[in-house]
């Protein structure tokens, strides 16, 4: 007895092998990823370029003008695997052209103009397409006696119309998985046992047209089934308009390994099909394959088969394309007891619109029914035949390419199904409406891709589910409760939509599978990825990933082995100096990207820098501007009062003295009498500094009661920190203010250069000013004493207070008041 699955694996094999030929991609033979793919066609060109990389592993140049192939010419090309050189007008190929090539796995030379089969060194290879070039006969070079991995090869020439038994002996102990043979035409003549040579030869593909010659058909027929070939398809067997009188069949029914038919592009009359049906009852045939055929009623009463008296071998029965010669249902009466151990029938393509309610659902034993691409819909379906009697064994439906609409009407008729698991509705114009869906709970697995949904359609899909497509539906979001909305989900298709970011509380345990390929999402954060412990496959590419370190954990740490597109299909498309790079070749620096790592990094280096910085400070009187600069800022908010004080402010004294203490004898001795002799207002620390007060405060508040500040400059005085302050804020006020205030008197000589660097723009200012200097001449004194009084009685103090005040109210009394502090 045939397992369920069986008709799923046939059909499989059946596309797989139909391509496998054409497309190397198919079989895996090479790699064909973008860095060693080559792809020349319709270039223009007369020879394949010498300038190619030699790490070329596929090249196709089809569709140019290359009319040979000599040695040199792929030289270079020591690790090629895949040659195609197709519609080039290609004539001839020297014997030693793929001497430098024995890498070679899939060579492809068909439709071209070389008149001889090429010898060709090639131990490695496996598909050979000779096909559709101008040979005069089939015979093979005993060269091809060397080829002992070759598994497909195609043949075939219009020229050649004579087929003979010595024409494939090179093949003779060959294990060839397929043949295909003829280019479309009739054949005049076949030797029997021709094709008898390919010994256990597993599918044959004839491209050989028969309407006359129908004993040749029967003998090549007869000589695959002596080979054990199981599978044969049958390519353009009848032409347009043939009328054919006999049975060409007859011999299937004396085959004993044939268990595949394939009957693809042909005309098909009627009366013959009827023929090869009765034929087909009595043989070997499991599975029957109709693709694109032309259907002609060419009998009164259509296609007719009675019951038969044996048991059939026939399982699956596949139609796809039909085109009717008239324009009108066809007319078909049959038996159904010939088909009461039919598992699959497809029959798609034919423009069917409602269920034939009396054939189809008859099949009891049916588990597998595809009625894609035909005009079928909710009514024409579903409501001319009893739901509760249909397909008692019916396991998978198809209904793809359809004009179903309503999901919960579907659901609700799919609840009437008690076996089926397999339900697909792709491709139709489907919609959610107001009604709930009620599924069926041993439905496991719905395709319901390419159709306008949007977001609702979560709330219409079944706790059941297993597998879900919901493919280029318009969704936008992606669900975070998928364990709780579908805790049996394992495999879940979301490509082609808008979805522009896998959640992060995202959590589906049982997830095996996700497909979100061609999305709006532009990283796959770790978070996202927490919540599917089972993944097994991711399928993410062709979105528009930012290559930042939004990146960096998708990049670095994530298992590409789940990624069945990695690398070729993930792409950088931010920022836009990026854009189109792959993202495997985007290089993200491990610190760049890890705030963690950038601490550990940058936090001792902080750190380090600070204590450079302390001891540079330190060292550089850093303490000293500090309490300065704090000095500055009381300065500048007491500042804010100005306005009150303007009105009543009065310069108590002429001038200031700042002196060191070591210079004191002369400065009580000799400077405060000379002065305040001649009638002037002096100010002297040790005598007129208001106790109580804080010491700063009080040189402040002299400073700013005085016309003038005079500043004993010696060495002594260099080296006093509180004449350094008494210069700071003098200082400050002179620049602030921008008055004449400072007056400098040097007791002995001293260089300028030699005040603290901290005082760089007194220093500035100090080279500007005229300094008086004490003189140790008597005459000299006079002078200095009668310019020092000049200079302090310039501006009587009544006048001095519109000039001056406003601008010293910028520094009006500093700090609080603190007691007992002595001058040094």
């Amino acid at each position: 007895m045939l397992t369920t699955n069986w008709p799923l694996k046939l059909t499989c094999l059946i596309v797989f092998l139909f391509k496998a030929h054409c497309e190397d991609g198919k079989s895996g033979l090479c790699s064909t990823s973008t860095e060693h793919k080559k792809d020349l066609c319709n270039s223009g060109l007369r020879k394949i370029p010498s300038n190619l990389s030699d790490d070329t592993v596929y090249l196709d140049v089809s569709h140019n003008d290359i009319y040979s192939i000599v040695h040199g010419d792929l030289s270079g090309l020591i690790h090629l695997c895949f040659l195609k050189v197709t519609h080039c007008g290609l004539k001839y190929i020297s014997p030693d052209a793929f001497s430098s090539n024995s890498e070679i796995k899939v060579l492809n030379i068909s439709y071209n103009h070389l008149t001889t089969i090429p010898n060709l060194p090639l131990p490695q290879l496996n598909v050979l397409d000779l096909s559709s070039n101008r040979y005069p006969s089939y015979a093979l070079p005993r060269s091809f006696g060397n080829l002992s991995h070759l598994s497909i090869l195609a043949f075939s020439s219009k020229e050649a119309t004579f087929v003979n038994v010595d024409d494939f002996v090179p093949l003779r102990n060959k294990r060839l998985k397929k043949f295909t043979f003829g280019s479309g035409t009739e054949l005049q003549h076949y030797e029997k046992g021709s094709f008898s040579q390919l010994k256990s030869l597993e599918e044959a593909v004839l491209k050989v047209t028969f309407c006359k010659r129908l004993d040749i058909f029967k003998s090549m027929i007869i000589d695959f089934d002596r080979i054990q070939t199981k599978t044969i398809e049958l390519v353009k067997l009848f032409p347009d308009q043939c009328n054919i009188k006999s049975d060409p069949f007859v011999m299937f029914k004396g085959l004993r390994f044939l268990s595949h038919l394939r009957i693809i592009d042909t005309w098909m009359n009627s009366s013959v099909m009827v023929k090869l049906f009765e034929n087909i009852w009595m043989s070997s045939i499991e599975e029957i394959y109709f693709l694109n055929i032309t259907y002609n009623e060419d009998t009164p009463d259509g296609f007719q088969l009675p019951k038969q008296k044996h048991t059939t071998n026939l399982r699956a029965f596949i139609v796809d394309g039909v085109h009717h010669y008239q324009y009108r249902y066809p007319n078909i009466n049959m038996s159904m007891e010939l088909v009461n151990q039919l598992t699959y029938l497809k029959f798609s393509g034919s423009g069917m619109n409602i269920l034939p309610c009396n054939l189809i659902p008859s099949i009891r034993s049916l588990q597998v029914l595809d009625l894609s691409n035909n005009l079928l819909d909710d009514t024409g379906f579903w409501q001319f035949c009893s739901s509760r009697k249909l397909f008692p064994a019916l396991r998978h439906l198809s209904l793809r390419r359809n004009r179903f609409s309503d999901l919960a009407y579907i659901a609700k008729k799919v609840d009437d199904m008690k076996l089926i698991e397999y339900l697909d509705l792709s491709f139709n114009s489907i919609f959610i409406s107001d009604k709930q869906c009620v599924w069926p709970y041993h439905l496991r697995e719905l395709r319901i891709s390419h159709n306008n949904l949007g977001n609702k359609v979560f709330s219409c899909l079944s706790p059941y589910f297993q597998k879900i497509d919901l493919s280029k539906t318009g969704i936008s979001v992606i669900p975070g409760n998928l364990s709780s909305q579908f805790p049996r989900l394992t495999h879940l298709f979301l490509g082609f939509n808008s979805i522009q970011v896998i959640p992060a509380d995202l959590y589906a345990p049982a997830l095996a599978s996700l497909y979100i390929d061609q999305n709006a999402i532009t990283f796959i954060s770790q978070n996202a990825m927490k919540g599917l412990s089972s993944l097994r496959t991711l399928k993410a590419g062709h979105n528009p990933f930012s290559c930042s370190c939004d990146s960096f954990w998708f990049l670095k740490a994530f298992n590409k082995s789940l990624l069945p597109d990695w690398p070729q299909d993930y792409a950088c498309s931010t920022p836009p100096s990026f854009s189109g790079r792959l993202l495997v070749k985007y290089k993200l620096g491990w610190l760049s990207c890890q705030p963690g790592l950038q601490v550990a990094v940058v936090l001792p280096t902080l750190v380090t820098i600070g204590v450079a910085m302390a001891i540079t400070c330190y060292a550089c009187d850093g303490v000293w501007y500090t309490r300065m600069l704090w000095m500055w800022i009381r300065v500048k908010r007491r500042g804010n009062k100005r306005d009150d004080r303007l009105l009543n402010v009065t310069f108590r004294y002429h001038a200031f003295i700042s002196y060191s203490q070591h210079d004191s004898a002369w400065v009580e001795s000799k400077l405060v009498p000379e002065l305040e002799g001649s009638g002037l207002s002096i100010c002297v620390h040790e005598r007129d500094f208001e106790p109580g007060n804080w010491i700063v405060d009080n040189i402040i508040n002299c400073v700013e009661g005085s016309y003038k500040t005079l500043f004993i400059l010696s060495e002594n005085f260099v080296k006093s920190d509180w004449c350094n302050y008494e210069l700071f804020f003098a200082q400050h006020r002179a620049i602030s203010v921008n008055d004449d205030s400072l007056v400098f008197i040097l007791l002995e000589p001293i260089p300028g250069d030699s005040l603290p660097k901290k005082f760089l723009k007194l220093r500035t200012l100090l080279r500007q000013k005229t300094y008086l200097e004490w003189p140790t001449d008597e005459h000299k004194k006079q002078i200095f004493w009668s310019n020092l009084k000049a200079i302090l009685q310039m501006v009587d103090k009544s006048k001095i207070l519109k000039d001056v005040g406003i601008a010293i109210a910028d520094i009006c009394p500093l700090l609080p008041d603190k007691n007992n502090i002595a001058i040094m």
